[in-house]
């Protein structure tokens, strides 16, 4: 009896210890998958495809404004290396990450993240710019220049060879201009001036037509001449100018508007999830009256734009502005909207 009651007391003292250990042990709440070299050579064989591109603004990586330093990440969500794989282009929203020491954009984490996802997954990295010329500019050569003072042809190239410069110098893939002039100088025929210098070094009438020149724009159109120099024309499509609302009416206008000087081929429509992430965007209608998803759940107008395509032919792509902000979905499914559109407009094969 005394020996069945010794058995029983240190059995217990196991099992108490060994609840301790599992306790202290830590544990890995995220792990991402592992993938071998074939998975990379079909992923970035599948960007060089005719498909439908899913492009973003991007900027979890970087620190909130005013913060010094740089972002040591806390979750997945603000890697560069955890954004979606099937994501084709990613503009830089918050400036291209340094790896020197010296530099206000120094970001390690992020610098070594963006060149391994662009090498390894064949992801497109462009550096934004909203185009005005209302401010002083340091060139490669460390001098400063006013571009407030150079409303003229010579500072047009100026600013065109600063911004070229910077793609070459970061070793990335193009140019994404912002033309919301507002005012500014370098609208219309500047802005077109503008587009027709960086076109000597990037686009689709350069020597280097694998770097992208890519034009966004809201509710000004940009100058029907700069269309045959681009490779695409973004829309910012976004629903907090319709009422939280999304139609394919809408993104048919949006086209119209600027049908003449760019094909559906280059166009390209975008929702803001700075506003709308929560559902993947707003309530979408489609042009047959259709509201609902695949699956039979409400359609929202990241899927909505994904599955639109302007009456006069195939569109480029659609994404969002912040398309970061997906990573925390409520389905608990990292970027689970920015994934199921790009499933199912580029469905994977079988």
């Amino acid at each position: 009896m005394r020996s069945t009651k010794n058995t029983i007391l240190m059995l217990l003292v196991l099992l108490v210890s060994f609840a301790a250990c599992v306790k202290e042990k830590a544990l890995e709440i995220q792990k991402p998958f592992t993938y071998d070299e074939q998975y990379y050579a079909n992923l970035r064989a599948y960007k060089k495809t005719d498909h439908t591109l899913c492009f973003g603004w991007y900027a979890a990586y970087a620190p909130i404004e005013g913060t010094s330093g740089y972002k040591d990440p806390a979750s997945w969500g603000e890697r560069i290396l955890g954004i979606p794989d099937s994501m084709d282009i990613v503009s830089l929203w918050m400036g291209i990450p340094s790896n020197d020491p010296n530099s206000p954009a120094y970001a390690p984490i992020a610098y070594k993240d963006m060149h391994y996802v662009r090498e390894k997954k064949g992801t497109r990295f462009v550096v934004p710019t909203i185009t005005r010329m209302n401010k002083i500019i340091t060139l490669r050569d460390g001098t400063q220049y006013d571009l407030r003072l150079n409303h003229n042809d010579a500072g047009i190239e100026v600013y065109g060879q600063y911004l070229v410069d910077q793609v070459l110098d970061a070793g990335l893939d193009g140019v994404d201009l912002d033309y919301e002039p507002d005012g500014d100088w370098i609208q219309g025929a500047n802005f077109t001036k503008l587009v027709q210098y960086i076109a000597k070094f990037f686009g689709p009438k350069s020597p280097n037509p694998e770097k992208l020149l890519i034009i966004d724009f809201y509710s000004l159109v940009p100058p029907v001449a700069t269309g045959e120099y681009a490779d695409y024309f973004i829309r910012q499509a976004y629903s907090q100018g319709t009422g939280g609302i999304q139609t394919a009416a809408n993104l048919q206008n949006y086209y119209n508007a600027v049908q003449t000087a760019v094909p559906a081929s280059k166009f390209i429509v975008t929702e803001n999830f700075g506003d709308f992430a929560e559902n993947g965007g707003t309530p979408f209608t489609e042009a047959n009256g259709n509201t609902l998803s695949s699956d039979g759940s409400r359609m929202y107008s990241l899927e909505g734009m994904a599955r639109w395509n302007p009456t006069q032919g195939k569109k480029a792509g659609f994404g969002a502005f912040y398309f970061d902000r997906d990573y925390y979905s409520k389905t608990g499914i990292p970027y689970y909207n920015v994934r199921r559109a790009i499933q199912l407009i580029n469905p994977a094969a079988k």
